[in-house]
């Protein structure tokens, strides 16, 4: 189990990148950097985030114990429903989603999944109103049926 100073440390020599060339990177010393690395002290809440896009990490990888590091910044799990939407890629489908997140233009219609790319995917639909394209966040997706195309 890695502690955020270790973490950092290790990240920042993956990509190669000296102590003094992350500081400025960050805009604070060399010394600050150290401090971190050490575990003398923790970077600022407002830092963390630029951290990790410097590190090509996640903020939870850096901040949780056991957190499983995936360079994408979401965690390993993440991949399998990655793998299902890129499947249904070009497919029919009715979208749920989470309460709160639902697109009135999306609900209850079938649409086409025509895009996926990490955290987005772009659908459309033949609605009584013409066609709609939208790029809606996978995130706010329950989840998706499969709709056999008519011939």
């Amino acid at each position: 189990m890695k502690n955020l100073g270790d973490k950092i440390a290790q990240k920042r020599k993956d990509t190669g990148m000296t102590q003094s060339e992350f500081a400025e990177k960050l805009s604070v010393t060399r010394q600050t950097v150290s401090r971190w690395e050490s575990g003398a002290i923790m970077p600022d809440i407002d830092k963390l985030s630029t951290i990790a896009d410097l590190l090509n990490v996640s903020c939870d990888y850096l901040l949780k114990d056991d957190y499983p590091e995936d360079r994408s910044g979401r965690s390993a799990s993440s991949g399998t429903v990655d793998r299902l939407l890129a499947g249904a890629r070009g497919r029919l489908v009715k979208l749920s989603f989470f309460e709160d997140e639902g697109d009135a233009d999306l609900f209850n219609v079938v649409c086409r999944i025509e895009e996926f790319e990490g955290n987005w995917m772009k659908v459309s639909s033949e609605t009584r109103k013409g066609r709609i394209e939208k790029l809606i966040p996978a995130s706010s997706v329950l989840s998706l049926e499969l709709v056999s195309e008519e011939k």
